[in-house]
């Protein structure tokens, strides 16, 4: 049977109808109608693994005689462990370069001390054993945000920027990305008002500010959503935020929401563009949140790093029940910043610490200077969220030999006694402040316990699971085995079942991991990481 051709610009402009696979120029086409202002055909291509994950140089152990504080940002993202998810779910180990082992941790939620007094956040520290290392010591230091309630909530200005380009066009990707912003549509009410701007081959807009109340509307526009076109995620970008400034609300919660693959190829492309651009729209008081999808060309590097610098946070959807999680069980935390820039710092006493590792946030780490410097940006807290970070540290009665370095001519290091083994110190802004406050707190070394209990010790099992993932050289006695019953063992109320899912990807990844632990793992996998 012949092929039939048909000229491609008619049928762009609408004025001839196709099947949805035609031939035209000796090649299979696919032509998906749209009410997009720009035409929306494009190739099939065979899918190709392009996913991208940015390298990640794990912490060491750190002298605590050379190296007395440890200053970083916090992360509240979470798309790791769900991109982790996706990859067991498929039975496939993930990529080592996707794990990252704070965004695994801070998936759950903890029941830490709630916040007193005019402080937005509470600290709450906890120290034992390290399971996988009982020669080391493991301290975990928690915010618990404030829960917003009623008339707390401010009103928020949202506009939500959906990629409809054609490598959209794939099930886990705009049909679950449309289900998940018709389940957010139904918890919004009166007091937010929702743009939506699309791109693909261009940019546009498909719904002008609309209250929340008016539900209909917002998810009409939605549904008429469909995919094609190239992708100029720079042009939609700017769009979003000009909707979002032409919108704004003083005092009230300004955010874009771009929902993408990550694969922009059109216009304002490269990292460092789309990175400036968002730096000055954060100054200018409107956040950005990431919703990822999809596989295959999944640029996670990439969105990663523009959340970070956009003053919000990055989640990777997979699921209709991630998608629940996210912008229905947690949409005050997704949504409302209670603080900004928030910073930890920790001095660590070396009459009772050798050394230290801080497990995770790599890419947060900051300059020591840089946590008294107001100027600098770190991490946002939400209402109701709760952060964790960890910290491996070596006894100072451990036998282990530490990295040194020659003595130092010029200095007398003099140890202050004290039972302390650290202190910790926060720094952060209110929402529309441009001036830091300071929250200090000390942990003694009777605080030690002789091993993780509750949800510490869930803790320890999360960033255990991850130090296999990771295939860390810091991993020591750490199995899939000993992660697996401090998990089971520290389950509790678990009213959704993120902490039974965890249980079993656990039981999952033991049952495919056949890994050969050398530098080809990267080759064996087909993924290409970022230098």
């Amino acid at each position: 049977m012949q092929a039939t051709s048909y000229d491609t610009s008619m049928v762009a402009q609408g004025m001839i109808s196709v099947p949805d696979g035609y031939y035209a120029g000796g090649e299979r086409r696919y032509f998906n109608e749209s009410k997009m202002p720009y035409p929306s055909n494009y190739y099939h291509q065979e899918p190709q693994n392009t996913e991208e994950y940015e390298r990640i140089n794990e912490n060491e152990f750190l002298t605590v005689s050379d190296n007395p504080l440890s200053t970083f940002s916090i992360d509240v993202d979470t798309a790791s462990y769900s991109n982790v998810r996706r990859f067991l779910n498929s039975n496939q180990m993930p990529p080592e370069a996707s794990v990252r082992i704070e965004e695994m941790i801070n998936y759950f939620s903890y029941d830490y001390k709630k916040p007193q007094g005019n402080d937005p956040f509470s600290i709450t520290t906890n120290a034992s054993t390290c399971p996988w290392n009982t020669n080391h010591q493991l301290v975990s230091i928690g915010l618990q945000g404030k829960v917003l309630e009623g008339s707390e909530l401010p009103p928020s200005n949202l506009v939500f920027l959906i990629d409809v380009s054609g490598s959209m066009n794939q099930p886990n990707k705009l049909p679950l990305l449309k289900t998940a912003f018709k389940m957010m549509a139904n918890q919004l009410s009166s007091k937010e008002r929702v743009a939506i701007v699309v791109y693909a081959g261009a940019a546009g807009t498909v719904l002008e500010s609309t209250p929340g109340s008016n539900k209909q509307r917002i998810i009409q526009a939605i549904d008429n959503l469909s995919a094609g076109g190239s992708t100029a995620g720079g042009a939609g970008i700017q769009l979003a935020y000009k909707i979002a400034k032409e919108n704004f609300i003083d005092g009230g919660n300004n955010r874009v929401i771009l929902a993408t693959d990550g694969d922009f190829n059109v216009g304002t492309s490269s990292n460092s563009e789309l990175v400036h651009m968002i730096e000055q729209e954060r100054e200018a008081g409107v956040f950005l949140t990431i919703l990822g999808f999809g596989t295959g060309n999944y640029k996670d590097s990439k969105m990663e790093q523009i959340a970070n610098k956009g003053n919000g946070n990055y989640y990777y959807i997979d699921t209709e029940k991630e998608a629940r999680k996210v912008l229905v069980n947690e949409l005050g935390s997704t949504l409302f910043t209670i603080a900004k820039d928030v910073k930890i710092q920790i001095e660590f006493n070396p009459a009772q610490i050798k050394s230290y590792k801080l497990i995770g946030y790599e890419n947060r780490m900051l300059a020591k200077e840089d946590f008294n410097d107001d100027t600098k940006d770190a991490g946002e807290l939400g209402a109701g969220h709760t952060v964790t970070a960890v910290y491996e540290i070596v006894p100072i009665d451990s036998e282990e030999e530490e990295r040194k370095v020659d003595e130092l001519s010029y200095q007398i290091k003099k140890l202050v006694p004290s039972a302390d083994l650290m202190t910790v110190k926060l720094r952060y802004k209110e929402p529309n402040g441009v001036e830091s406050k300071l929250i200090k707190q000390t942990v003694n070394k009777n605080d030690i316990a002789p091993s993780p209990r509750g949800d510490f010790q869930f803790v320890s099992a999360v960033a255990e699971f991850g130090l296999i993932l990771r295939n860390s050289k810091h991993r020591a006695n750490a199995s899939y085995q000993n992660a697996l019953s401090n998990a089971r063992q520290a389950i509790g109320k678990d009213a959704y079942g993120y902490r039974a899912e965890l249980i079993g990807l656990i039981e999952k990844a033991q049952n495919i991991d056949s890994r050969v632990y050398n530098d080809d793992y990267e080759s064996n996998t087909g993924m290409q990481f970022k230098r």
